[in-house]
């Protein structure tokens, strides 16, 4: 998929269903079918193998979230594929009043080098105080409903309030902050384009504001020094304070003399229709040629109905940082020197995989496993696998596969996104 110009890429591209075995077989059996028939073999090579056995102290609870860790699949190389995978609720939390914070950088992760996550929580009233980054800000709107607010490079005010699923976007040096509304805040996933970006090394009002001399201040501001007595010492980050009035009432006045900003910092996903389904998911893509302001992260929003899975794809124009929303999935990668690794995901956990390196994402429970694709870039784009051989001459592929023309016709011609189970 590359919505680079969507309209275009959609009428050319079918989003059709085909079974995994079909892949499975073209690509010489990358994979062995469904989790069921995954962790059936498993067990029958455990009970025929007298290694396959872990005596010692293990973590159970930390096994049975990553059984393609503990005992992975035959198609995983002995030499590993460096680990993808950091779960959210290892990161420590920043707490306030008025809501907490943790991160996800190449600090948790080393492989994620292009870009970093924040998860945030405000409750209702708590404020995200006034700052601004040295990387751009993408945000998604995971629980309940905030305020956010802004000025552009005119000077023009922001004043919006989001829900969830919504985006919200805020380029590099952009003033901006985030409030939560009634009746129970929000939550939302914050991420850079930076892999190194913390949170901490965010430009805050009133860590500036505790570091500028007072008659300074008071030069700059056109009063008096004891006006600005009560100004805080110390960094406010996250803190609570009152539930704002009516939208329309800060709108009005914030936008002042100047008016308020022509460009929409936050676009509402849920409004726009998928950009593909099938009755084994749907993806909804958001890059800059549908959110305008977003020039420097691309989304797809995947949903896998149980027993489908993300086709087997890679991605040609940047690194995918991933974040899983809800249910339960695995992730084969296959890297360069025959090398390949297999990890397992739940709701909270990130994933990355590098640019180039072929992948699919398989929903291993009961309900929809949702994702994002997350990109360093403008626009969103992607390889896929079946595509390729297909539109490759017959006779090569044949040959490479050691597989028959009816099988390679039984392929789709068109790519997939996401095939059932």
């Amino acid at each position: 998929m590359d919505s680079d110009n969507t309209k275009d890429q959609v009428s050319r591209r079918g989003f059709l269903g085909v079974s995994s075995g079909t892949v499975a077989a073209a690509t010489g059996a990358l994979i062995a079918g469904g989790a069921a028939a995954q962790e059936q073999t498993r067990s029958v090579r455990r009970a025929n193998d007298r290694s396959a056995t872990d005596p010692g102290p293990t973590n159970g609870p930390q096994d049975a979230q990553n059984p393609d860790s503990t005992w992975p699949p035959s198609t995983d190389s002995k030499s590993l594929v460096r680990t993808f995978k950091y779960p959210f609720s290892l990161a420590n939390k920043r707490t306030y009043e008025g809501g907490w914070s943790r991160e996800v950088t190449s600090r948790e992760l080393p492989v994620s080098k292009s870009l970093a996550g924040v998860n945030m929580r405000l409750t209702a009233g708590g404020v995200r105080e006034l700052h601004w980054h040295t990387a751009d800000e993408w945000a998604i709107v995971l629980y309940g409903s905030a305020r956010i607010t802004a000025i552009d490079s005119d000077g023009k005010s922001f004043v919006a309030d989001t829900k969830k699923n919504d985006l919200w976007y805020f380029p590099s040096g952009l003033p901006h902050s985030i409030q939560g509304l009634e009746p129970d805040g929000t939550e939302f996933l914050l991420v850079f384009d930076d892999g190194d970006f913390s949170e901490s090394e965010t430009v805050l009002l009133s860590d500036a504001m505790a570091h500028l001399p007072p008659e300074v201040l008071s030069k700059n501001f056109g009063v008096s020094q004891p006006a600005l007595k009560n100004l805080p010492k110390n960094e406010l980050f996250i803190f609570q304070t009152a539930v704002p009035g009516s939208l329309e009432a800060d709108q009005k006045a914030a936008a002042g003399a100047l008016g308020k900003a022509t460009r929409d910092f936050a676009f509402r996903t849920m409004e726009m229709p998928p950009t593909k389904r099938t009755k084994s998911g749907e993806v909804r893509i958001v890059d800059s040629s549908t959110f305008k302001v977003s020039t420097n992260v691309a989304m797809a929003m995947v949903t896998v109905h149980p027993g489908g899975m993300r086709e087997l794809h890679w991605h040609p124009n940047a690194d995918e940082w991933q974040y899983y929303m809800s249910g339960k999935g695995r992730m084969t990668v296959v890297s360069t020197g025959a090398r390949a690794r297999t990890m397992d995901f739940q709701a909270g956990d990130v994933g990355y995989v590098e640019k180039t390196l072929l992948h699919y994402i398989e929903n291993t429970g009961d309900s929809d496993l949702i994702f994002l694709e997350m990109f360093k870039s403008s626009f969103y784009q992607d390889v896929s696998l079946s595509e390729w051989l297909t539109h490759t001459p017959p006779e090569l592929v044949m040959a490479h596969l050691n597989i028959d023309r009816a099988t390679l016709d039984a392929m789709p011609r068109d790519e997939m996104v996401v095939v059932p189970g």
